[in-house]
C-alpha cells in the first residue's frame, strides 16, 4: 500500500499531478482545489489511497489526512466509486460533508456530477455517526458501537441472504425509511423483510 508521496512536482492537469519520488513519476487522482494549487517545480505532499483493480493501479491523493479519510468512507458506500468520491471530494469540503449528513440532507450531493438522487441517499444514510462538523460531535451509532444497518444486515444473514444482498437490502431500506424507523432495529428488519420476500438460503 503507497500511504503518501512526498516529492516534486512534474505535471498537473485539472484532476491529476505528476510527483517525482526517488527518480519515479507517481500519476495521482486528486481533488479540484489540490490540481489548481499545485506548482510544477514545487514540492508536494500528499496522503494516498491506492485502489487496485483488475485492469488498473490508481492512486488518489489528498493533502489532507481528514479527507483521505472521508475517502475511505465515502467508496465503502453503495454505488460510490473512487472517481464520484473524488468528484465529492472536489465539491465539498470534509466540514461541508459532515455538515450535510448531520442535517440529513442529500441535496449537496446530487449537485456533484455522477452523484443521482439515490446515491445521494445512501451517502447520507451511510455515513451517519460516521462524520461531523468540527467541533461537534459525532453522532453515536447505535448500542455496542455497532451501526443499524450493520445490525439488520446481520440479522438477514441469519436468515440466510448472503452478505452481499443483506447489506445492499438494508441500506436501500434505510435510504426510504423514516427517521423513526431508521432508529429502530426491529422496525428496519421488518420492513427490509417485507421488501425482500422469503428467504433463500
Amino acid at each position: 500500500m503507497i500511504s503518501s508521496l512526498h516529492g516534486i512536482v512534474l505535471h498537473t492537469t485539472p484532476d491529476q499531478v505528476v510527483i517525482e519520488v526517488g527518480g519515479v513519476g507517481f500519476s495521482v487522482a486528486v481533488p479540484a482545489d489540490v490540481a489548481h494549487t499545485a506548482a510544477i517545480g514545487e514540492r508536494l505532499m500528499l496522503h494516498t489511497s491506492l485502489i487496485v483493480r483488475e485492469d488498473a493501479l490508481s492512486l488518489y491523493g489528498f493533502a489532507d489526512r481528514s479527507e483521505l479519510e472521508v475517502f475511505g468512507l465515502l467508496i465503502s458506500v453503495t454505488g460510490v466509486g473512487p472517481k464520484s468520491a473524488l468528484g465529492v471530494l472536489s465539491h465539498l469540503t470534509v466540514d461541508q460533508i459532515a455538515e450535510a449528513v448531520t442535517a440529513e440532507d442529500d441535496a449537496p450531493f446530487r449537485r456533484v456530477s455522477g452523484i443521482g438522487p439515490k446515491t445521494a441517499k445512501l451517502i447520507v444514510v451511510q455515513l451517519a455517526g460516521k462524520v461531523a462538523p468540527v467541533g461537534s460531535p459525532a453522532r453515536k451509532p447505535a448500542a455496542g458501537g455497532v451501526d443499524i444497518i450493520d445490525q439488520v444486515a446481520a440479522a438477514l444473514i441469519g436468515l440466510g441472504w448472503s452478505e452481499k444482498v443483506a447489506v445492499e437490502a438494508a441500506t436501500q431500506t434505510a435510504a426510504d425509511a423514516s427517521e423513526a424507523e431508521r432508529s429502530s432495529v426491529a422496525s428496519l428488519l421488518r420492513r427490509t423483510l417485507a421488501m425482500l420476500g422469503p428467504a433463500r438460503v
